[in-house]
Formats: structure tokens, sequence, C-alpha cells
């Protein structure tokens, strides 16, 4: 895995093998990161960043100078390589949390500027995310979710605004508040 831009551009970062992840490939971390460079001011971005598995997407938004960052998986060996990876980089005001990213929904009380979320692809109820944060009110005015999913799949939510991006496999579903 490499970061792909910012302070730490060109950084190599090898996760152990026995995470349970599917990263996000460079190619659809580039076309995701294309997009937010024109809708996002990173460095007064706060960011939530659901199934954060091997981190990488938090690693990328730190690089281009957001400090103000919340990891939630639910596997401890990925929190464990989050907050190593996040002491490696010097990553201030990045934290992690361990937990089930449901669970984590339903009792939040924070607002976030974008909210990442990355599930497994086969999750039965991936329109249960983009609800939660509706219901709960997690994006602050004019913030952003984007949910990762295999790109065969619609992911729809009627009471937020919707773009889908593909880029092979992988689609990313954009989801601001009506």
């Amino acid at each position: 895995m490499r970061i792909i831009s910012g302070k730490f551009r060109g950084k190599n970062i090898t996760a152990p093998p026995n995470l349970p992840v599917r990263p996000t490939t460079d190619f659809a971390k580039t076309g995701l990161f294309n997009i937010l460079n024109n809708k996002i001011d990173y460095e007064k971005v706060k960011l939530l960043d659901l199934f954060s598995g091997t981190g990488c997407i938090s690693y990328e938004f730190n690089s281009r100078g957001c400090t103000n960052i919340l990891a939630v998986d639910v596997d401890v060996k990925c929190i464990k390589f989050i907050n190593q990876t996040f002491g490696q980089l010097d990553a201030i005001g990045c934290e992690t949390f361990k937990t089930d990213v449901f669970v984590f929904l339903k009792n939040c009380a924070e607002t976030f500027d974008v909210i990442f979320a990355d599930p497994p692809f086969n999750i039965p109820l991936i329109e249960r995310i983009p609800q939660l944060i509706a219901e709960r009110n997690l994006l602050n005015k004019n913030g952003i979710l984007i949910l990762e999913h295999a790109s065969d799949r619609t992911v729809d939510f009627s009471e937020m605004t919707r773009e889908t991006r593909k880029y092979g496999n992988v689609a990313f579903s954009f989801f601001t508040q009506l």
C-alpha cells in the first residue's frame, strides 16, 4: 500500500498479511482524491473512517493535512496496525476506536465533515450505513458521506443526494444531506 499524495507521498506501508481486509487500490484512491481535492479543505476536515481496515484512507487524509481523524474498526489487529502506523507518521490528532461500526454509529454523539465507509463488499444491509448517519445527524452542514462498494452494486438512500463514480470493481457513492 502506497500513500499517493501529500507530505508522505510515495511512502510504502506494508500491512501484516493476516489482516482481514481488502485495501482500496491506488487506482481507486487516486480517483477518489481527485474528486475530493475540489470539494474539501483537508486542513479543516474532521474525518470519520469507518471499517478502516489498514487505515489507508486515514493516512491519505493525514498526508494532505487533515489532523482530526477517527478510525473505527472491529478487528483488534487492524486497530493495532493503524495505531502503529499513526505513530510512525507522527500523526497528531489521529485516533482509533475498536468497536463494531453499527454500534458506534448508534451511539456516536459527534459530527464530522467527511465520513468514509469501506464495509466488506458482501455486507447485506449496506443501506443501513447512510440511514444511521442521517438518523443520528452525524454529518456537519455540507458534509460528505463516501461509501465504497462493489461497482456492480447500487446503494440508494432517498433522504440524501447521491453521485456514484466507478473505478474498475470498486465504486464510491457520495451522499450529502438534502
